[in-house]
């Protein structure tokens, strides 16, 4: 059973940095599509960052040249740079993964992972204080 567990939360001041990783237990294929989605203080989850099986990669356009999404495959680790970091980035931060190593665009990786079947993470959170 593949598992996903974040790490690398907690608490910053605004302008600070912190590194989520996602580490992939039991899993035995490349998936199409991995990424870090967050869920702040109301009823929505957002995509933050997302990467293919190329190493392509897409970014929300609020924290596009603030954060910094890649994977080592050797070790099945996902790792999320947050540089800069605002108030506005405090959330439950999650991992996620789809189980299809079906090769896509990576543009299109928010939507698989946001509605095709796969795997998720308990989370981490993190939060900014300005």
């Amino acid at each position: 059973q593949v598992q996903l567990e974040e790490f690398g939360g907690g608490s910053v001041q605004a302008g600070g940095s912190l590194r989520l990783s996602c580490s992939a237990t039991s899993i035995t294929y490349r998936p199409s599509c991995m990424g870090w989605f967050r869920h702040p203080a109301g009823p929505d989850r957002e995509g933050v960052a997302a990467i293919d099986s190329n190493g392509a990669a897409v970014y929300a356009e609020n924290v596009k040249d603030r954060f910094t999404i890649s994977q080592d495959t050797k070790t099945n680790v996902l790792y999320l740079q947050m540089d800069n970091m605002e108030p506005e980035d405090t959330a439950m931060y999650y991992c996620a993964a789809v189980k299809s190593a079906t090769q896509v665009s990576g543009d299109l990786c928010f939507l698989h992972l946001a509605y095709d079947d796969g795997y998720w993470g308990q989370g981490t959170q993190v939060t900014v204080s300005s």
